[in-house]
């Protein structure tokens, strides 16, 4: 049987770090309390050229270098973001236009910090009904652009950045091995993000002065660590695994501190787990596809070894999934 294999993977960062020091000269902060609280030391911030779909290009292109394809060769292409150039086109039109993906079909996906394990389990589904397509899945974000810089409880968390990978169907006993995903938006009020105004007067929403991420952290932190928790139990024992036999867990990269709950609540040991938030910060639907891209090319990961994803975001959106490498 065909599985959904990763055959590359990539990341690409914009050039300019925001660091903490940078950050304590534009509002009420310091290096000490947002390390302390959230595990950031930098981040990255996009400038010119660097708009999410030209970051996005960039880790594709350095996903199908290691997978051994050219552009053309794709068949699909799934952006995952929250922050797209335009709100039409989508970003995974610019994506297709820009590395020369002629005869993929290519739209965008919204599942803010979950965006990336909704997009590829949405892509699973496309290769086990046709195990040769290739399908590039990207998560890309430029969450710098729908930030208040002025709210120091926002400001201090978000980067930009994007990852890749390129799936295809193969027999080898690895890939995909099942997911399962959430949604609860009763609770969208605690972590979202207006659109643009709107220009019909009569649809601009009560206290909707620009479109800036809005968080109520404590409330958030709490139902993320539980949601996840029970996620990744309920997965596991769903496929006789135990928390013992997983060989790296790559969580959502929002904060240390959920990240660090986590573990304590699975019982997974930090050398199992990979965490680069404290250079990127979070960078929602890009957080996972860059950690593993890292993970990767670092060698950290094996054929064999089971991979487990995590993610929490606004929705409330929330999931896990298995893959063996």
């Amino acid at each position: 049987m065909k599985r959904s294999v990763v055959l590359g993977t990539g990341s690409f960062l914009p050039r300019r770090e925001l660091t903490n020091a940078d950050l304590e000269r534009m509002v009420d902060t310091s290096d000490e309390w947002i390390a302390s609280r959230t595990g950031i030391r930098t981040r990255r911030i996009a400038g010119k050229g660097e708009e999410n779909y030209r970051l996005a290009a960039g880790a594709a292109r350095r996903a199908l270098e290691m997978a051994g394809l050219e552009a053309g060769e794709i068949d699909l292409i799934v952006v995952a973001t929250m922050t797209p150039h335009m709100t039409m086109p989508s970003c995974a039109c610019f994506v297709q236009a820009e590395i020369g993906a002629q005869r993929a079909f290519a739209y965008d996906l919204n599942a803010a910090c979950s965006g990336y394990l909704f997009a590829l389990d949405m892509a699973d589904k496309y290769v086990l009904n046709k195990p040769d397509m290739n399908i590039l899945v990207i998560g890309s974000e430029t969450l710098s652009a729908r930030v208040n810089w002025q709210d120091r409880n926002t400001c201090i968390l978000f980067g930009d950045g994007a990852g890749a990978c390129v799936l295809s169907g193969r027999d080898h006993g690895g890939g995909i091995i099942d997911s399962q995903l959430f949604t609860d938006g009763n609770l969208w009020e605690l972590l979202y993000m207006h659109s643009p105004k709107s220009l019909n007067p009569d649809l601009v929403q009560p206290g909707d002065d620009h479109g800036y991420i809005r968080m109520t952290g404590r409330d958030v932190f709490k139902f993320a660590v539980r949601a996840m928790e029970e996620s990744v139990t309920a997965l596991l024992q769903r496929n006789g695994i135990a928390t013992k036999d997983i060989g790296l867990m790559i969580p959502h990269q929002a904060n240390i501190r959920i990240i660090h709950k986590l573990m304590e609540r699975l019982g997974v040991p930090e050398e199992k787990v990979y965490i680069n938030v404290n250079k990127y910060g979070n960078t929602s639907a890009a957080s996972i596809p860059i950690a593993l891209d890292e993970a990767n090319r670092q060698g950290l990961i094996r054929r064999g070894d089971l991979v487990l994803f995590c993610a929490f975001g606004g929705g409330f959106t929330w999931g896990s999934m298995l893959m063996c490498w």
